[in-house]
């Protein structure tokens, strides 16, 4: 069974394999039929357990939509170190990661999972929205922004076109993705996909 583990510093590991056993829960029986004695069994404690370090079920939920998050977001966006002064190159390096992850089966699991979490629990939609993608263009900003300072890139808003970037990456794939239209892409076609935002990205933004 595939598990969002990763490796770890957090002292308090038996926090952290709340949210490993949770997370399958999670996705095993959806937001609404999860509940802290399902948790509990799984985790093969009682409540009281999950009580000494969740205060309740969406409180499990909104600490493992964090950590997927961050742990998403360190993967990808540490692509765009290293990269130099190559801003085609970074690009095109973080794009086939991204698309790789967020249209993976896994993480259209999780998707659809917050988007039904958020109709009752706006809070969790705000953590999600805030850990991933929000902190995925600002994080890509700042590469713009170094970029347009060295004068090899002409970004007028550094926020607005990492949004940019990232939507033309997903946005032909993602709605059919969410209702199965079409399955998780290939190597072959996330390439694909990813060369012809980069391409279109440049086109708008590259220095003439």
């Amino acid at each position: 069974m595939q598990t969002d583990t990763k490796p770890r510093l957090d002292r308090d590991a038996r926090r952290e394999a709340i949210l490993d056993i949770a997370a399958e829960v999670f996705l095993e029986e959806g937001f609404d039929a999860a509940s802290m004695s399902s948790i509990a069994a799984k985790v093969g404690g009682s409540k009281s357990t999950l009580y000494n370090y969740f205060k309740s079920k969406e409180d499990i939920f909104q600490a493992h939509v964090e950590r997927y998050c961050n742990w998403q977001g360190q993967e990808m966006f540490a692509l765009l170190d290293g990269e130099g002064d190559d801003v085609r190159a970074a690009l095109t390096r973080l794009g086939r990661r991204y698309v790789t992850n967020v249209m993976s089966d896994r993480n259209m699991r999780h998707f659809r999972l917050i988007a039904a979490a958020s109709e009752r629990s706006p809070d969790i939609g705000r953590a999600f929205y805030e850990a991933g993608p929000l902190r995925g263009a600002r994080l890509l900003a700042g590469f713009l922004a170094r970029m347009k300072l060295e004068g090899r890139i002409d970004v007028p808003d550094p926020i607005a076109a990492g949004h940019q970037f990232i939507g033309l990456c997903q946005n032909r794939m993602l709605k059919a993705r969410l209702v199965n239209y079409i399955d998780a892409p290939t190597p072959e076609e996330v390439d694909a996909e990813v060369e012809t935002a980069v391409r279109t990205f440049m086109a708008a933004f590259g220095v003439r």
